[in-house]
């Protein structure tokens, strides 16, 4: 994961393997950071997860989805982005009255 960090705020390309593993890893911190099954967190095309507590979501769309793409996932995740200024900036997809994760990010 730090390959990955150390590219992006070099402003390099980070390589494919690279990024999806620094996503899943940020991932899965997040759902041992908030565990649940309320908010579905995609970071396409590298993955997903499900966190934070209150209603359990199992069956069709999920009611609070957070969609980003890869590079903006690390940077919200380790803290080099704020929640608020992605969601302005249009870079995260958040729909859902608990697709929120400023309680939860940056991650530690």
């Amino acid at each position: 994961m730090a390959s990955a960090v150390a590219s992006l705020d070099a402003g390099q390309a980070v390589a494919p393997l690279v990024l999806r593993n620094a996503v899943r890893h940020l991932l899965g911190v997040l759902a041992r950071t908030a565990p649940g099954r309320t908010v579905e967190v995609r970071v396409p095309p590298y993955g997903a997860v499900q966190c934070g507590d209150g209603p359990r979501h199992t069956r069709g769309t999920p009611p609070n989805v957070v969609e980003t793409d890869p590079e903006t996932w690390i940077a919200l995740a380790t803290g080099r982005l704020p929640w608020a200024d992605a969601v302005a900036a249009g870079k995260v997809s958040a729909s859902g009255s608990r697709a929120d994760l400023t309680r939860w990010l940056p991650l530690a």
